[in-house]
Protein backbone atom coordinates (compact mmCIF):
# COMPACT_ATOMS: atom_id res chain seq x y z
CA UNK A 1 0.00 0.00 0.00
CA UNK A 2 1.46 3.20 -1.18
CA UNK A 3 1.11 6.69 1.75
CA UNK A 4 1.86 10.20 1.05
CA UNK A 5 3.93 11.37 4.14
CA UNK A 6 5.86 15.06 5.30
CA UNK A 7 9.70 14.22 4.23
CA UNK A 8 9.97 15.34 8.40
CA UNK A 9 8.13 11.87 8.84
CA UNK A 10 10.90 10.04 7.22
CA UNK A 11 12.76 7.64 8.85
CA UNK A 12 15.50 4.57 7.81
CA UNK A 13 13.83 1.51 7.23
CA UNK A 14 10.80 3.19 4.86
CA UNK A 15 10.54 2.14 1.64
CA UNK A 16 10.37 5.27 -0.90
CA UNK A 17 8.47 5.34 -3.77
CA UNK A 18 8.12 8.04 -5.45
CA UNK A 19 9.41 11.71 -4.37
CA UNK A 20 6.71 14.41 -5.23
CA UNK A 21 8.93 17.02 -6.73
CA UNK A 22 10.99 17.42 -10.26
CA UNK A 23 13.86 15.14 -10.67
CA UNK A 24 16.63 16.91 -9.75
CA UNK A 25 15.41 18.83 -6.69
CA UNK A 26 16.86 15.58 -4.90
CA UNK A 27 20.38 13.93 -5.33
CA UNK A 28 19.01 10.51 -6.19
CA UNK A 29 19.28 8.95 -9.75
CA UNK A 30 16.15 6.63 -9.21
CA UNK A 31 12.79 7.19 -7.16
CA UNK A 32 12.26 3.59 -5.53
CA UNK A 33 14.40 2.28 -2.85
CA UNK A 34 14.77 0.78 0.72
CA UNK A 35 16.07 3.81 2.85
CA UNK A 36 18.85 2.35 4.90
CA UNK A 37 21.35 4.71 6.16
CA UNK A 38 21.07 8.62 8.13
CA UNK A 39 22.94 10.21 5.74
CA UNK A 40 20.53 9.77 3.09
CA UNK A 41 17.73 10.63 4.95
CA UNK A 42 19.67 14.16 5.47
CA UNK A 43 20.51 14.52 2.10
CA UNK A 44 16.50 14.09 1.38
CA UNK A 45 15.85 16.25 4.20
CA UNK A 46 18.00 19.24 3.44
CA UNK A 47 16.77 18.60 -0.20
CA UNK A 48 13.77 21.26 -1.47
CA UNK A 49 11.29 17.75 -1.33
CA UNK A 50 8.59 18.67 1.25
CA UNK A 51 6.32 15.19 0.77
CA UNK A 52 6.92 11.58 -0.84
CA UNK A 53 5.00 8.21 -1.08
CA UNK A 54 6.26 5.01 0.84
CA UNK A 55 5.19 1.53 0.31
CA UNK A 56 4.54 -0.33 3.93
CA UNK A 57 4.20 -3.06 2.38
CA UNK A 58 7.98 -3.19 1.61
CA UNK A 59 9.11 -1.66 4.02
CA UNK A 60 8.53 0.49 7.71
CA UNK A 61 4.87 2.03 8.13
CA UNK A 62 4.34 5.36 9.68
CA UNK A 63 3.49 5.66 12.97
CA UNK A 64 0.15 5.66 14.94
CA UNK A 65 -1.37 8.89 14.54
CA UNK A 66 1.30 10.95 11.91
CA UNK A 67 -1.23 11.93 8.76
CA UNK A 68 -0.64 10.10 5.30
CA UNK A 69 -3.13 10.43 2.42
CA UNK A 70 -3.54 7.40 0.57
CA UNK A 71 -2.81 7.06 -3.27
CA UNK A 72 -6.52 7.22 -4.43
CA UNK A 73 -7.30 10.61 -2.19
CA UNK A 74 -4.23 12.52 -4.18
CA UNK A 75 -5.85 10.81 -7.16
CA UNK A 76 -8.90 12.45 -6.43
CA UNK A 77 -7.69 15.73 -5.72
CA UNK A 78 -5.38 15.90 -8.85
CA UNK A 79 -8.12 14.59 -10.94
CA UNK A 80 -10.28 17.74 -9.50
CA UNK A 81 -7.40 19.88 -10.22
CA UNK A 82 -7.34 18.56 -13.90
CA UNK A 83 -11.11 18.86 -14.40
CA UNK A 84 -11.30 22.74 -14.03
CA UNK A 85 -8.38 22.89 -16.77
CA UNK A 86 -10.89 20.90 -19.03
CA UNK A 87 -14.22 23.58 -19.12
CA UNK A 88 -11.81 25.64 -21.86
CA UNK A 89 -11.34 25.04 -25.46
CA UNK A 90 -7.74 24.25 -27.51
CA UNK A 91 -6.49 26.51 -29.43
CA UNK A 92 -7.78 26.93 -32.93
CA UNK A 93 -5.40 25.03 -35.48
CA UNK A 94 -3.86 26.47 -38.67
CA UNK A 95 -2.35 22.97 -39.92
CA UNK A 96 -3.41 19.10 -39.32
CA UNK A 97 -0.79 17.31 -37.23
CA UNK A 98 0.04 14.78 -39.76
CA UNK A 99 1.20 18.14 -41.90
CA UNK A 100 2.70 19.89 -38.68
CA UNK A 101 4.57 16.68 -37.68
CA UNK A 102 6.80 16.58 -41.14
CA UNK A 103 7.70 20.21 -40.65
CA UNK A 104 8.22 19.68 -37.29
CA UNK A 105 10.65 17.16 -37.84
CA UNK A 106 13.03 18.96 -39.96
CA UNK A 107 12.41 22.15 -37.50
CA UNK A 108 13.80 19.93 -34.75
CA UNK A 109 16.84 18.65 -36.77
CA UNK A 110 17.60 22.37 -37.72
CA UNK A 111 17.12 23.96 -33.98
CA UNK A 112 19.09 21.03 -32.29
CA UNK A 113 22.34 21.83 -34.59
CA UNK A 114 21.31 25.52 -33.78
CA UNK A 115 21.57 25.01 -29.85
CA UNK A 116 24.27 22.82 -30.40
CA UNK A 117 26.61 25.42 -31.84
CA UNK A 118 25.44 28.45 -29.55
CA UNK A 119 25.51 26.04 -25.99
CA UNK A 120 29.44 24.44 -27.64
CA UNK A 121 30.31 28.42 -27.86
CA UNK A 122 29.39 28.85 -24.12
CA UNK A 123 30.86 25.49 -22.88
CA UNK A 124 33.89 26.73 -24.45
CA UNK A 125 33.83 30.10 -22.66
CA UNK A 126 33.70 32.34 -26.24
CA UNK A 127 31.33 35.15 -26.69
CA UNK A 128 27.89 33.74 -27.24
CA UNK A 129 26.33 34.51 -30.60
CA UNK A 130 22.58 34.62 -30.52
CA UNK A 131 22.06 35.51 -34.18
CA UNK A 132 20.50 32.32 -35.18
CA UNK A 133 18.38 32.19 -31.29
CA UNK A 134 15.64 35.17 -32.82
CA UNK A 135 15.23 33.38 -36.32
CA UNK A 136 14.97 29.66 -34.56
CA UNK A 137 12.25 31.33 -31.87
CA UNK A 138 10.50 32.44 -34.73
CA UNK A 139 10.10 29.37 -36.77
CA UNK A 140 9.56 27.41 -33.52
CA UNK A 141 6.58 30.23 -33.11
CA UNK A 142 5.12 30.07 -36.76
CA UNK A 143 4.72 25.96 -36.01
CA UNK A 144 3.13 26.22 -32.39
CA UNK A 145 0.83 28.52 -34.26
CA UNK A 146 0.03 26.17 -37.24
CA UNK A 147 -0.19 23.45 -34.24
CA UNK A 148 0.87 23.51 -30.69
CA UNK A 149 1.05 19.56 -30.50
CA UNK A 150 2.87 18.60 -33.18
CA UNK A 151 6.46 20.08 -32.30
CA UNK A 152 5.29 20.22 -29.03
CA UNK A 153 5.27 16.31 -28.30
CA UNK A 154 7.87 15.21 -31.46
CA UNK A 155 10.71 17.21 -29.68
CA UNK A 156 9.82 15.14 -25.96
CA UNK A 157 11.04 11.91 -28.46
CA UNK A 158 14.72 13.21 -28.32
CA UNK A 159 16.84 10.22 -27.01
CA UNK A 160 19.01 10.47 -23.61
CA UNK A 161 22.48 11.58 -25.39
CA UNK A 162 21.02 14.93 -26.58
CA UNK A 163 18.58 16.04 -23.83
CA UNK A 164 20.10 18.86 -23.15
CA UNK A 165 20.02 20.59 -26.42
CA UNK A 166 16.56 19.19 -27.27
CA UNK A 167 15.59 19.79 -23.88
CA UNK A 168 15.96 23.69 -24.78
CA UNK A 169 14.03 23.54 -27.48
CA UNK A 170 10.95 21.68 -26.37
CA UNK A 171 10.77 24.57 -23.22
CA UNK A 172 11.27 27.12 -25.92
CA UNK A 173 7.87 26.03 -27.95
CA UNK A 174 6.11 25.20 -24.42
CA UNK A 175 6.65 28.57 -23.38
CA UNK A 176 5.71 30.15 -26.42
CA UNK A 177 2.12 28.09 -26.25
CA UNK A 178 1.52 28.95 -22.79
CA UNK A 179 2.13 32.65 -23.44
CA UNK A 180 -0.09 32.43 -26.42
CA UNK A 181 -2.89 30.65 -24.18
CA UNK A 182 -2.11 33.53 -21.60
CA UNK A 183 -2.82 35.95 -24.01
CA UNK A 184 0.22 37.67 -23.80
CA UNK A 185 1.31 39.93 -27.03
CA UNK A 186 3.09 38.78 -29.94
CA UNK A 187 6.72 40.82 -28.61
CA UNK A 188 5.75 39.15 -25.37
CA UNK A 189 5.16 35.53 -26.64
CA UNK A 190 8.80 35.93 -28.68
CA UNK A 191 10.59 36.92 -25.50
CA UNK A 192 8.83 33.78 -23.22
CA UNK A 193 10.42 31.31 -26.30
CA UNK A 194 13.65 33.11 -26.18
CA UNK A 195 13.75 32.40 -22.46
CA UNK A 196 12.62 28.81 -23.30
CA UNK A 197 16.09 28.39 -25.37
CA UNK A 198 18.12 29.62 -23.03
CA UNK A 199 17.29 28.56 -19.91
CA UNK A 200 19.29 25.73 -18.84
CA UNK A 201 22.69 27.03 -21.01
CA UNK A 202 23.99 27.41 -17.40
CA UNK A 203 24.62 23.86 -17.60
CA UNK A 204 27.10 24.29 -19.97
CA UNK A 205 29.70 24.79 -17.09
CA UNK A 206 28.81 20.92 -15.77
CA UNK A 207 31.41 18.40 -17.02
CA UNK A 208 30.06 15.95 -19.47
CA UNK A 209 30.52 13.53 -16.92
CA UNK A 210 28.14 15.18 -14.40
CA UNK A 211 25.57 16.42 -16.53
CA UNK A 212 24.99 12.78 -18.32
CA UNK A 213 25.84 10.98 -15.26
CA UNK A 214 23.59 7.17 -15.21
CA UNK A 215 24.13 6.96 -11.36
CA UNK A 216 23.30 8.40 -8.19
CA UNK A 217 25.17 11.92 -7.49
CA UNK A 218 27.91 12.70 -5.35
CA UNK A 219 26.34 15.90 -3.34
CA UNK A 220 29.29 17.84 -4.45
CA UNK A 221 27.98 16.77 -7.98
CA UNK A 222 24.54 17.83 -7.28
CA UNK A 223 25.80 21.14 -5.51
CA UNK A 224 26.89 21.75 -8.90
CA UNK A 225 24.44 20.69 -11.01
CA UNK A 226 22.34 23.28 -8.48
CA UNK A 227 24.13 25.97 -9.62
CA UNK A 228 23.30 25.94 -13.38
CA UNK A 229 20.65 28.89 -13.06
CA UNK A 230 23.18 31.10 -11.39
CA UNK A 231 26.25 29.96 -14.08
CA UNK A 232 23.68 30.38 -16.39
CA UNK A 233 23.21 34.00 -15.70
CA UNK A 234 26.13 35.29 -15.24
CA UNK A 235 26.78 34.24 -18.99
CA UNK A 236 23.98 35.54 -20.18
CA UNK A 237 24.87 39.12 -18.15
CA UNK A 238 28.06 39.28 -19.75
CA UNK A 239 26.40 38.59 -23.10
CA UNK A 240 24.65 42.09 -23.05
CA UNK A 241 22.75 40.65 -25.52
CA UNK A 242 19.30 39.55 -23.88
CA UNK A 243 17.19 41.44 -21.59
CA UNK A 244 16.20 41.16 -18.22
CA UNK A 245 12.91 38.91 -18.99
CA UNK A 246 14.93 36.33 -20.12
CA UNK A 247 18.03 36.28 -17.75
CA UNK A 248 15.23 36.12 -14.89
CA UNK A 249 13.91 32.76 -16.42
CA UNK A 250 17.07 31.13 -16.62
CA UNK A 251 18.04 32.65 -12.82
CA UNK A 252 14.59 31.54 -11.52
CA UNK A 253 13.16 28.36 -13.13
CA UNK A 254 13.64 26.43 -10.48
CA UNK A 255 12.16 28.56 -7.63
CA UNK A 256 8.58 27.31 -6.39
CA UNK A 257 5.49 29.13 -5.34
CA UNK A 258 5.45 27.93 -1.84
CA UNK A 259 10.10 29.60 -1.52
CA UNK A 260 11.44 25.90 -1.31
CA UNK A 261 13.17 26.46 -4.69
CA UNK A 262 16.35 27.40 -5.49
CA UNK A 263 18.76 29.47 -6.11
CA UNK A 264 17.16 32.10 -3.86
CA UNK A 265 14.12 30.54 -2.22
CA UNK A 266 11.31 33.33 -3.82
CA UNK A 267 7.84 32.42 -2.98
CA UNK A 268 4.25 33.57 -4.76
CA UNK A 269 4.22 36.82 -6.60
CA UNK A 270 8.29 37.00 -5.78
CA UNK A 271 8.56 34.71 -8.60
CA UNK A 272 8.06 36.93 -11.99
CA UNK A 273 4.89 35.60 -14.33
CA UNK A 274 7.69 34.29 -16.93
CA UNK A 275 10.02 32.59 -14.13
CA UNK A 276 6.75 30.75 -12.99
CA UNK A 277 5.92 29.79 -16.69
CA UNK A 278 9.41 28.56 -17.35
CA UNK A 279 9.08 26.22 -14.09
CA UNK A 280 6.23 24.29 -15.39
CA UNK A 281 7.44 23.92 -18.75
CA UNK A 282 10.96 22.60 -17.69
CA UNK A 283 9.39 20.56 -15.62
CA UNK A 284 6.60 18.62 -17.97
CA UNK A 285 9.65 18.35 -20.65
CA UNK A 286 12.07 17.11 -17.83
CA UNK A 287 9.55 14.05 -16.78
CA UNK A 288 8.31 13.18 -19.90
CA UNK A 289 11.87 12.71 -21.72
CA UNK A 290 14.21 9.78 -21.45
CA UNK A 291 17.39 10.97 -19.43
CA UNK A 292 20.47 9.02 -19.01
CA UNK A 293 19.11 7.74 -15.04
CA UNK A 294 15.54 7.27 -15.73
CA UNK A 295 13.29 6.89 -18.68
CA UNK A 296 10.34 9.22 -19.16
CA UNK A 297 6.87 9.02 -18.11
CA UNK A 298 3.85 9.14 -20.20
CA UNK A 299 2.52 12.75 -20.90
CA UNK A 300 -1.30 12.15 -19.16
CA UNK A 301 0.40 10.26 -16.52
CA UNK A 302 3.02 13.55 -16.10
CA UNK A 303 0.29 16.12 -15.98
CA UNK A 304 -1.45 13.69 -12.95
CA UNK A 305 1.57 13.67 -10.89
CA UNK A 306 2.36 17.19 -11.60
CA UNK A 307 -0.66 18.37 -10.72
CA UNK A 308 -0.49 16.37 -7.06
CA UNK A 309 2.16 18.38 -6.38
CA UNK A 310 1.23 21.11 -3.83
CA UNK A 311 3.57 24.21 -3.69
CA UNK A 312 5.47 23.61 -6.63
CA UNK A 313 3.50 25.53 -9.38
CA UNK A 314 1.42 28.99 -9.77
CA UNK A 315 -2.27 27.60 -10.10
CA UNK A 316 -3.31 29.84 -12.63
CA UNK A 317 -0.07 28.94 -14.89
CA UNK A 318 -0.59 25.05 -14.42
CA UNK A 319 -4.11 25.31 -15.69
CA UNK A 320 -3.12 27.18 -18.58
CA UNK A 321 -0.28 24.76 -19.29
CA UNK A 322 -2.78 21.87 -18.81
CA UNK A 323 -5.08 23.69 -21.57
CA UNK A 324 -2.17 24.05 -23.87
CA UNK A 325 -1.23 20.77 -23.64
CA UNK A 326 -4.17 18.74 -22.63
CA UNK A 327 -5.13 16.84 -20.08
CA UNK A 328 -4.15 13.52 -22.28
CA UNK A 329 -1.53 15.32 -24.56
CA UNK A 330 -0.51 14.49 -27.76
CA UNK A 331 1.21 10.54 -27.56
CA UNK A 332 -0.46 9.83 -24.22
CA UNK A 333 -1.42 6.20 -24.16
CA UNK A 334 -4.61 6.03 -23.15
CA UNK A 335 -7.99 3.23 -22.69
CA UNK A 336 -11.64 3.38 -24.00
CA UNK A 337 -14.82 2.39 -22.00
CA UNK A 338 -15.40 0.19 -25.35
CA UNK A 339 -12.09 -1.60 -24.06
CA UNK A 340 -9.66 -0.54 -26.78
CA UNK A 341 -6.42 0.87 -26.22
CA UNK A 342 -5.10 3.60 -28.51
CA UNK A 343 -2.84 6.99 -28.69
CA UNK A 344 -4.00 10.71 -28.37
CA UNK A 345 -3.61 12.84 -31.82
CA UNK A 346 -4.69 16.19 -31.30
CA UNK A 347 -6.87 17.49 -28.26
CA UNK A 348 -10.87 18.74 -29.63
CA UNK A 349 -12.35 22.04 -29.28
CA UNK A 350 -15.36 20.34 -27.35
CA UNK A 351 -13.79 19.05 -24.27
CA UNK A 352 -9.80 18.20 -23.37
CA UNK A 353 -11.40 14.93 -21.79
CA UNK A 354 -12.59 14.27 -25.52
CA UNK A 355 -9.49 14.10 -27.74
CA UNK A 356 -9.29 12.21 -31.41
CA UNK A 357 -7.69 8.91 -30.39
CA UNK A 358 -6.56 6.51 -32.72
CA UNK A 359 -7.31 3.00 -31.32
CA UNK A 360 -5.36 0.23 -32.56
CA UNK A 361 -5.30 -3.00 -29.34
CA UNK A 362 -8.47 -4.33 -27.70
CA UNK A 363 -7.65 -4.84 -23.72
CA UNK A 364 -10.22 -7.53 -23.88
CA UNK A 365 -8.59 -9.99 -26.18
CA UNK A 366 -5.46 -8.59 -25.75
CA UNK A 367 -4.76 -9.11 -29.82
CA UNK A 368 -4.19 -5.99 -32.30
CA UNK A 369 -7.45 -4.41 -33.69
CA UNK A 370 -7.74 -2.62 -37.17
CA UNK A 371 -6.37 1.02 -36.71
CA UNK A 372 -8.96 3.40 -36.20
CA UNK A 373 -9.04 7.37 -35.47
CA UNK A 374 -12.06 7.78 -32.66
CA UNK A 375 -13.20 11.84 -32.15
CA UNK A 376 -14.52 11.21 -28.70
CA UNK A 377 -16.19 14.66 -28.44
CA UNK A 378 -18.57 13.01 -31.23
CA UNK A 379 -19.45 9.90 -29.26
CA UNK A 380 -20.24 11.35 -25.83
CA UNK A 381 -22.06 8.90 -23.22
CA UNK A 382 -20.68 6.18 -25.97
CA UNK A 383 -17.65 5.99 -25.19
CA UNK A 384 -14.96 7.77 -23.49
CA UNK A 385 -11.24 7.78 -21.71
CA UNK A 386 -11.50 5.40 -18.33
CA UNK A 387 -7.49 5.17 -17.55
CA UNK A 388 -3.56 6.19 -18.68
CA UNK A 389 -2.07 3.40 -19.61
CA UNK A 390 1.94 2.48 -20.07
CA UNK A 391 3.26 1.08 -23.50
CA UNK A 392 5.77 -1.31 -21.39
CA UNK A 393 3.31 -2.56 -19.32
CA UNK A 394 1.32 -3.76 -22.58
CA UNK A 395 5.02 -4.31 -24.40
CA UNK A 396 4.53 -1.68 -26.73
CA UNK A 397 7.63 -0.69 -28.24
CA UNK A 398 6.41 1.57 -31.38
CA UNK A 399 3.58 3.52 -29.87
CA UNK A 400 5.26 6.84 -31.24
CA UNK A 401 5.50 6.02 -34.95
CA UNK A 402 1.39 5.64 -34.64
CA UNK A 403 1.16 9.66 -33.86
CA UNK A 404 4.04 10.77 -35.77
CA UNK A 405 4.02 8.60 -38.79
CA UNK A 406 7.74 8.69 -38.63
CA UNK A 407 9.85 5.54 -37.72
CA UNK A 408 11.88 5.58 -34.23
Amino acid sequence: MLKCIAVADLRVGMYIHEFCGAWMDHPFWKSKFLLQTDKDLQRIRASSISELWIDVGRGLDVAAGIPSVSTEEVAERAEQRLLAAAQSQPPTLNASLEDEVQRAAKLCARSKAAVISMFSDARMGQALQFEQAGELVEEIAESVLRHPNALISLARLKNADEYTYMHSVAVCALMIALARQLGLDAVQVREAGLAGLLHDIGKMAIAHAVLNKPGKLTDSEFATVRDHPEAGARMLLQSKQVSALVLDVCLHHHEKIDGSGYPHRLAGEQISLYARMGAVCDVYDAITSNRPYKPGWDPAESIRKMAEWKGHFDPMVFQAFVKTVGIYPTGSLVRLESGRIGVVLEQQSASLLAPKVLVFFSAKSKTPIAQEVIDLSKLVGRDKIVARESAEAWGFRHVDELWTGLAS
